[in-house]
């Protein structure tokens, strides 16, 4: 089911989230699993969030304005439609929808170019926390 977070979504938000860090070889850890709970509060107390909620695993996506902030799955949740769900959720009422992900995160960038996203900017990662190349990506609406 796709529905909006509540506070007590923080935990397993932080554990997905840290768990993409944890198995993403090219991702750089830079924060604590204490600081990534943290981070996953801040966006629930200041965002809009959508968690996709399964007995299959968790996700969440992070949106303020039309600035996507956040878009994490569980690995049992990929290739599955959540991503595309919980897209569709924040996208209804919007014209259009900007974000950034890491040029490594080639998976990523497929996934949201298949839903109608494209590359707007490439940069060399200077304006990152992790120092990783990354791309500026938007969707309109049709």
């Amino acid at each position: 089911m796709i529905r909006p977070a509540d506070i007590s979504d923080a935990a397993v938000m932080a554990e997905v989230l840290s768990g993409w860090i944890d198995a993403t070889p090219w991702m750089p850890r830079i924060h604590t699993r204490a600081e990534d709970f943290a981070f996953c509060q801040k966006l629930i107390n200041t965002r809009e969030v959508w968690v996709a909620d399964s007995q299959d695993g968790f996700g969440f996506l992070a949106r303020q304005a039309d600035s996507i902030d956040a878009l994490y799955l569980a690995p049992e949740l990929r290739r599955k439609g959540w991503g595309t769900a919980l897209l569709d959720a924040v996208k209804q009422d919007r014209e259009q929808l900007t974000l950034w992900t890491f040029q490594a995160s080639k998976n990523a960038i497929a996934f949201y170019e298949a839903n109608k996203f494209h590359i707007s900017d490439l940069t060399d990662g200077q304006g990152n926390e992790e120092k990783l190349p990354d791309a500026f990506m938007t969707w309109t609406k049709d």
